[in-house]
């Protein structure tokens, strides 16, 4: 299609639209860039006076608060004026260079609290090794004490965290008014298309306006999920200016290279952001990484993580986490059994056959929160509102109480804190069948909650999408992503947050 015929048919486009829809997008996007600079803006004056305020508090609190001896006199707070400015400023700027003034609009609070702590940690580091190495002997010279230091990190990242959790509250609100929100196009019509689409209109949070689809192979459609159909994937680039777009999302995962490479091509306008959605490759690829054998280059792309040292480290946190939980927990466990005794008749346990480590069979426990005869007609998933489910056992599986016995299956080392949920063996001979890939999860060692079910899927959901999120797991392990799954763990069920469990 050439330019005029192109051009044409955008006219045409817009003639049949109505002039809301064209317009619309051109308003919001005016008034959203003005908000999106003045938000971030805001958040820069937030970390600075979060970041001034820390100083301010640890001076005071190191001359009245007896946590550390409290020194009999210290030097007047004006006289730390420069290194505070230092403080700000070298913090700020490792925030820069760190991109962490240009959020992710999906991002955990455990990631994003994770970066704070490093990147203060680093500008505190060096903050103090500046302040000997340069103002000793200067005008600037001040006695800047290791207790005062301490003081310093930790009001830093306590009050950064705060503000930053006030802007992001801030930017949901406005989100969901309406009122700062990017521009986004969806190329693709297929079920992918309309998962995304979906997504974004039931996550006003995002902040993205779809303002159409871009149709790559006729189908004969006018819209997607609710959302128009504006054109074919050779208007792009006039779509995206007319539209005034920000984003692109290329929903095809069975497109071709050259396909893509030509998108890509065509959306190149301008400051727009293009992501694509992977095809089952880059699910299996992960990070790919290039090895050498004599000089024939290799391309690695399945790496398990878990091996040597790390599964050492692994097993060390299994034995340490489990000790203390089963030490903490013992008179809590000891209730629970005497109340399961009480409402109903039965063992206080279950234990059922799961497949584990190199598929092998062991006996998971947990508290028995269903009926004695509740497997009377056969084993079977359980559903919301299920009728075998005690009133005691609704409450421990919505805090996956029942779970709790299973540290002694860790502690004997045939379960892990963290890893792929393990299955019934009858299930896994079902699976295995029919769900690529799906025995892999069996490399490595069962746990009591993982990466799938922390993201919701538990219980009643689909098994193709948790293998893709246990393999992911497999492929991507480390101590700290094993940190992250506990305490979202934690988080869902102080805040319950726990879905799918019934």
């Amino acid at each position: 299609m050439g330019r005029n015929a192109a051009a044409a048919a955008v006219a045409a486009v817009s003639a049949a639209a109505s002039a809301d829809t064209l317009i619309l997008p051109r308003a919001v996007a005016r008034k959203t860039d003005g908000v999106t600079q003045l938000l971030s803006f805001l958040l820069i004056a937030t970390d600075a006076l979060a970041l001034a305020g820390s100083f301010v508090a640890a001076y005071w609190t190191r001359g009245h608060v007896p946590l550390f001896p409290i020194p009999p006199s210290q030097p007047p707070f004006i006289l730390y004026a420069m290194t505070m400015a230092l403080h700000v400023v070298l913090i700020i700027g490792i925030f820069y260079l760190s991109q962490m003034y240009h959020q992710r609009r999906a991002i955990s609070r455990i990631d994003h609290g994770r970066y704070i702590i490093g990147a203060i940690t680093v500008g505190a580091l060096l903050v103090n090794g500046i302040q000997e190495l340069f103002f000793k002997n200067t005008v600037f010279a001040v006695d800047y004490p290791r207790v005062l230091f301490f003081y310093v990190w930790g009001y830093s990242v306590v009050l950064v965290l705060i503000g930053r959790e006030f802007n992001r509250a801030l930017r949901t609100w406005l989100r969901k008014h309406n009122i700062e929100r990017a521009n986004l196009i969806i190329v693709g019509m297929g079920k992918i298309a309309r998962d995304i689409a979906r997504k974004v209109q039931t996550s006003p949070e995002l902040g993205y306006h779809i303002v159409g689809v871009v149709n790559v192979r006729p189908q004969g459609k006018d819209s997607v999920f609710g959302v128009p159909v504006i054109g074919d994937y050779h208007e792009l680039p006039y779509l995206i200016d007319m539209y005034r777009v920000e984003q692109v999302i290329i929903a095809l995962p069975d497109a071709q290279r050259s396909e893509l490479v030509e998108l890509i091509s065509l959306c190149r306008r301008g400051r727009v952001d293009i992501k694509i959605y992977p095809d089952m490759f880059s699910y299996m690829a992960r990070d790919l990484s290039v090895d050498d054998l004599g000089g024939t280059p290799l391309l690695t792309v399945r790496d398990i993580a878990m091996r040597g040292w790390k599964l050492s480290l692994k097993r060390l946190m299994d034995i340490v986490g489990a000790v203390i939980a089963l030490i903490v927990l013992s008179p809590f466990m000891l209730l629970t059994a005497l109340l399961i005794r009480l409402e109903s008749e039965g063992s206080i346990f279950l234990t059922q056959e799961r497949m584990g480590l190199d598929e092998r069979p062991f006996d998971m426990i947990k508290f028995r929160s269903m009926r004695q005869d509740a497997e009377a007609t056969g084993p079977g998933w359980t559903v919301e509102n299920d009728p075998r489910v005690t009133r005691l056992g609704k409450f421990m599986r919505r805090t996956n109480w029942d779970e709790i016995p299973q540290f002694v299956n860790v502690l004997v080392g045939e379960m892990s804190l963290v890893g792929p949920r393990p299955e019934r063996p009858m299930y896994v001979q079902e699976f295995r069948d029919r769900i690529p890939r799906y025995m892999e999860r069996h490399r490595e060692k069962s746990g009591m909650t993982g990466w799938a079910q922390v993201n919701g899927l538990r219980g009643d959901t689909s098994i193709q999408e948790r293998t893709v999120f246990d393999l992911w797991y497999v492929e991507n392990w480390s101590l700290w992503l094993d940190m992250k799954i506990m305490i979202r763990t934690i988080l869902n069920v102080i805040l319950r947050r726990n879905m799918n469990a019934y």
